[in-house]
């Protein structure tokens, strides 16, 4: 390849980067705040720092254009409901008293306000807070912070391109507000919102924006004629104001289908698309289309979401297509950077080899300003790079770790009866009440108590080798009685022994399975100032040896009373890591899915009448188009019923769902086959109860009654409208009481006070029903 003129003023870009700062010092400035050992002042001023950081790093790469207003203190979403003035009525006068506070108050809720729904972003992990708009919303522009943060990099010399979330997404990820009709459609506002961004888009370009993106992801969704045709009158508009800057139109995730032609044909500047993975198709469809001549061409060509390095050579054969199809074509990855970890040269830890073939989001700005270098340049200019590049990708594809010979025969002699249980769901029902012998709306919770400072302490102390394991065993027994203790005392009636053991519910399988590597500074957001480390699925999975049911006897031993064995699904093993990219994922799933089935196994061995498997991951990881969904929920159920169908009639597997919308993959959800699911459903007001029983769901459920990410601590009465909500949907036979997820995130004090009120609720109902 040589440079050509059309790539002669190629940029590297990004959409956005990791908020949180190398040491999360992000999350220490905001709970420091909410804790009020930390002033609105430092919290500002500590979030600047990490902006200018952040900046400065980018610049220093060769990042050509860096973005600004994708950081934030919560959530990009809220900011943008911010921006546009939607703030619920129930929130509006602690925004109007102090923004900063009523800003947390609509994230966390307050003791007398409910906060806003939350679920997640698309098919990834991280969760936003979805707005709660109807026909008396009145949009407001407040352009303080995308104004704020633009006027912050420009001073400090950066070339910037400010980032908003698309009128039309917007609107497509909104719901109805409590009390507005359910038929409801948000989209109908959109001709009052677009002045709005009319304005914001004004005020950007009086500060100094050349560029604007605007971010539609929901555009690579099945979308209807309407929708489409509002997704063209809504760039129109914006497109045919005067004032304004130049605007760049960014999807990601999947292929924009449909709505490619639209946006092509849209009188803006520029479009950004994601150019990997199932995204690949849209190289073709721009073909198609006629291209984007005279127009930016912003290709994302490294893969966002992924921890891969990047196959530079490929990556340079599809932008050599594209320079055919745009005007102008610059590089970035396929999506927001939030999605990696920060900085791969931090897990020192790792083999070296193995370090060498992962990419975070410092490693993939690089690998994206090599790759607009050798696009400008010419692939002469970066020789040596293409050269280790190719090494390191041999290097992974024949290690010994990928493969396992003895685990692969495993798999490929699974059988369809494999994947069912013996018996048909009435008569395990029977057999499990014989056997458990629990009252009506039985009580328990999803399987963590609060994860201590004490309990993070002895973990922290294990590793650095200042206790020993014998002293660390005493600890988390210690843990363990106590919990048991509590559950009895509360009157629960199914118990769990509260994973103090347990760092995190995917990362502590990981790390006791073969196949996986696990990360120390890898964390990545999943909402709020909750973290997680997802752990990178390298190779074959098996499973060593037994993983949890040392302790599922102790905490048996401690009570007569049911306890759970807890369990991560395949599913979510697969969605909540960094999984290989080199075999299909169902492969995988079912590699997985074996070494839990040998893990349930053992559990029934040991006592356990009851085992749950969570697939909250379930629905996050559907495909974003519909014809592509049929194929992925038949293998995903189909390794969680491998996990769980091995079992007797008279043990009663339970799986847990949460925040997401569950309306799509009902039938999936049936065919799980699991006896008990428990759902998210406090702050969707016990929208899934209806769902089910819509679909004709025939199994017990447990709608979730105490929404457990926020501080609030639900009164008895509040869970007993909740549960008679359930009820109306649900009978009291098949009807569980327990919180929306687990307990890990939150305090003792209000873990407490929660489920007194939540035990007190169903012993009334109970009452109720009996009289």
């Amino acid at each position: 390849m040589t440079a050509t003129s059309a790539a002669a003023a190629t940029l590297a870009t990004v959409h956005g980067y990791p908020r949180q700062g190398r040491n999360r010092e992000l999350k220490k400035a905001i709970e420091g705040y909410w804790k009020g050992t930390v002033t609105a002042d430092a919290l500002h001023t500590a979030a600047a720092e990490l902006r200018r950081e952040t900046w400065r790093r980018l610049t220093g790469a060769g990042i050509g254009e860096v973005p600004t207003g994708d950081f934030s203190l919560y959530d990009h979403v809220l900011d943008t409901t911010v921006a546009v003035g939607a703030i619920p009525a129930r929130h509006r006068a602690a925004v109007e008293a102090d923004p900063l506070d009523g800003y947390f108050a609509m994230a966390r809720g307050t003791q007398d306000a409910a906060p806003l729904e939350m679920t997640k972003w698309f098919d990834t992990n991280y969760h936003y807070l979805v707005p709660e708009l109807g026909p008396g919303t009145a949009f407001t522009a407040d352009s303080a912070k995308p104004v704020g943060e633009l006027a912050e990099a420009l001073a400090a010399g950066h070339r910037a391109r400010p980032v908003l979330l698309g009128p039309i997404t917007y609107l497509l990820l909104a719901k109805p507000a409590p009390g507005v009709a359910e038929d409801f459609r948000p989209l109908t506002l959109l001709d009052r919102l677009l002045p709005v961004y009319a304005e914001l888009l004004a005020d950007l370009r009086a500060a100094g924006a050349a560029w604007v993106q605007l971010d539609e992801p929901a555009l690579v969704q099945d979308r209807t004629p309407a929708e489409l045709n509002a997704a063209a009158r809504a760039y129109r508009d914006l497109g045919a104001l005067t004032d304004r800057p130049k605007l760049l139109v960014a999807s990601y995730f999947d292929r924009l289908g449909e709505a490619l032609p639209v946006l092509a044909k849209a009188p803006v500047e520029g479009l950004a698309l994601d150019v990997t993975g199932p995204a690949a198709a849209n190289l073709a469809d721009l073909a198609a289309a006629g291209g984007l001549p005279g127009k930016r061409l912003v290709a994302g060509v490294v893969d966002g979401r992924n921890v891969w390095i990047n196959d530079l050579e490929k990556s340079l054969a599809t932008l050599a297509t594209l320079l055919g199809l745009a005007g102008h074509v610059d590089v970035a990855p396929s999506c927001s950077l939030l999605h990696v970890p920060l900085d791969a040269t931090a897990e020192r830890d790792l083999d070296p080899q193995l370090a060498r073939w992962l990419a975070f989001a410092r490693q993939k700005a690089e690998e994206t300003v090599l790759l607009a270098r050798g696009l400008r340049e010419g692939t002469g200019a970066i020789t040596a790079e293409l050269a280790a590049n190719r090494a390191d990708l041999a290097s992974r594809a024949r290690s010994p770790i990928t493969r396992d010979p003895a685990v692969r025969a495993r798999a490929a002699a699974v059988t369809a009866g494999d994947t069912r249980r013996a018996q048909a769901y009435p008569e395990r029902a029977e057999a499990q009440r014989a056997r458990l012998g629990l009252p009506l709306l039985p009580t328990t919770t999803i399987g963590s108590f609060p994860q201590t400072a004490e309990l993070r302490l002895a973990r922290a102390d294990l590793g650095a080798g200042r206790i020993d394991a014998a002293a660390y065993r005493e600890r988390i027994e210690a843990e363990v009685r106590e919990v048991i203790a509590y559950q009895e005392k509360a009157g629960l009636d199914v118990l769990v022994h509260g994973e103090p053991e347990r760092n995190d519910m995917v990362q502590y399988f990981a790390e006791r399975l073969t196949g996986y590597l696990a990360t120390r500074h890898g964390w990545v957001q999943s909402y709020g100032t909750r973290y997680v480390r997802p752990p990178v699925l390298a190779g074959d999975i098996s499973r060593p040896r037994a993983m949890t049911v040392d302790w599922f006897r102790y905490a048996r031993s401690l009570t007569d009373r049911p306890v759970k064995g807890m369990l991560t699904g395949p599913v979510t093993m697969l969605a909540w890591s960094f999984v290989r990219d080199d075999q299909p994922l169902a492969d995988t799933a079912r590699q997985v899915a074996l070494a839990l089935r040998d893990e349930v196994a053992d559990l029934e061995a040991a006592g356990a009448a009851v085992v749950q498997v969570d697939e909250p991951a379930l629905r996050e990881t559907l495909p974003l188009r519909a014809a592509d969904r049929p194929a992925y929920l038949d293998w995903a159920t189909a390794a969680f019923r491998l996990a769980t169908s091995g079992v007797r009639a008279d043990t009663q597997i339970h799986t847990h769902m949460c925040y997401a919308e569950f309306g799509a993959i009902m039938s999936a959800i049936e065919e799980l086959d699991a006896d008990v699911i428990s759902l998210e459903a406090t702050r969707s007001h016990m929208e899934v109860a209806g769902e089910l029983a819509a679909a004709g769901y025939p199994r017990e459920v447990g709608p979730g009654v105490w929404d457990i990410h926020s501080p609030r601590v639900p009164g008895t009465e509040e869970v007993l409208a909740l549960l008679r909500a359930g009820l109306a949907a649900i009978p009291a036979g098949r009807l569980w009481v327990n919180p929306d997820c687990g307990l890990k995130t939150r305090g003792w004090t209000e873990t407490r006070a929660s489920l007194d009120s939540l035990v007190t609720a169903a012993r009334r109902l109970r009452e109720e029903l009996a009289g």
